[in-house]
């Protein structure tokens, strides 16, 4: 076994980082189609508001962002399907009142700063026993959605309009497929921190575009660039003494760049 693994938090780390980071180069790559790279950076906020009232009320901050990030999800669809605002105009209303919620809950509990610094740049000395069963319950979730709804989804993501003439239930999927992404980034946090999450989602989406001629192995392109770069970062920050979060994004941007070189190089 390597010696970083002989470590419990770090086998943790690994197997919550492998099982994340699969989801969000699967879930990324619809924020990518989608033009809705901003939506992970407004729910990675979110939940910051989420932790900071956990912080607040003395519970563990992760259970309370869960459902305040999926409401703020089910919030940003409602709004964007039953008024004239548009996706990235309503992201920018409840990212904001997200982010000044968690400012006056860190506010009014005080001694929580340095907790609420480790959510902030992400922690893999955090991840525990109960983060990776709950990873591994949203990861069997994703594996499911893969049959049921992926084709629906990628449909909506190229035409919705077509989609909705021939009876999908679109809103209804976009509903669940937020909340999916919204789970993931609020579990991913202890890994990459909230300033780094929507990156963690979008770089691996961005380089399997570059590289793939179409959705599927766009998909397939994404996952294996996320679950290559926690590996791969994870190894770099143990052995070098760097945060988790940083390395595995910058590893991610490293093969971004290699993406778009050999896309370059492509097509000349």
């Amino acid at each position: 076994m390597p010696e970083f693994l002989v470590h419990p938090f770090m086998q943790r780390a690994l197997l919550a980082g492998m099982m994340l980071s699969a989801l969000s180069g699967y879930y990324g790559v619809f924020l990518v189609q989608r033009k809705l790279s901003f939506l992970g950076a407004g729910l990675g906020h979110a939940a910051f508001g989420g932790i900071a009232l956990g912080l607040l009320l003395g519970v563990q901050p992760l259970w309370i962002a869960l459902p305040f990030t999926v409401l703020v999800a089910a919030g940003i669809s409602w709004v964007k399907s039953h008024t004239r605002l548009t996706g990235d105009t309503a992201i920018g209303i409840f990212f904001s009142v997200s982010v000044a919620l968690g400012i006056l809950f860190l506010s009014l509990k005080s001694g929580q700063q340095t907790d609420a610094f480790s959510y902030l740049f992400g922690s893999i000395l955090s991840v525990s026993n109960t983060d990776v069963l709950t990873s591994l319950a949203l990861f069997a979730t994703g594996i499911l959605t893969l049959w049921t709804h992926w084709a629906a989804w990628a449909y909506a993501s190229f035409d919705e309009e077509a989609a909705l003439i021939e009876g999908l239930p679109v809103r209804t999927h976009d509903t669940l497929l937020t909340a999916l992404i919204a789970l993931t980034i609020v579990l991913s946090v202890k890994i990459v921190g909230i300033l780094l999450v929507a990156a963690w989602m979008v770089i691996p989406a961005a380089a399997g575009r570059l590289l793939s001629p179409t959705f599927r192995l766009m998909t397939l392109g994404a996952v294996a660039i996320s679950a290559i770069s926690a590996v791969v970062g994870l190894y770099l920050s143990y052995a070098l003494d760097l945060p988790s979060g940083a390395v595995i994004v910058l590893v991610q941007s490293a093969i971004f760049g290699i993406a778009l070189i050999y896309q370059k190089i492509r097509s000349t």
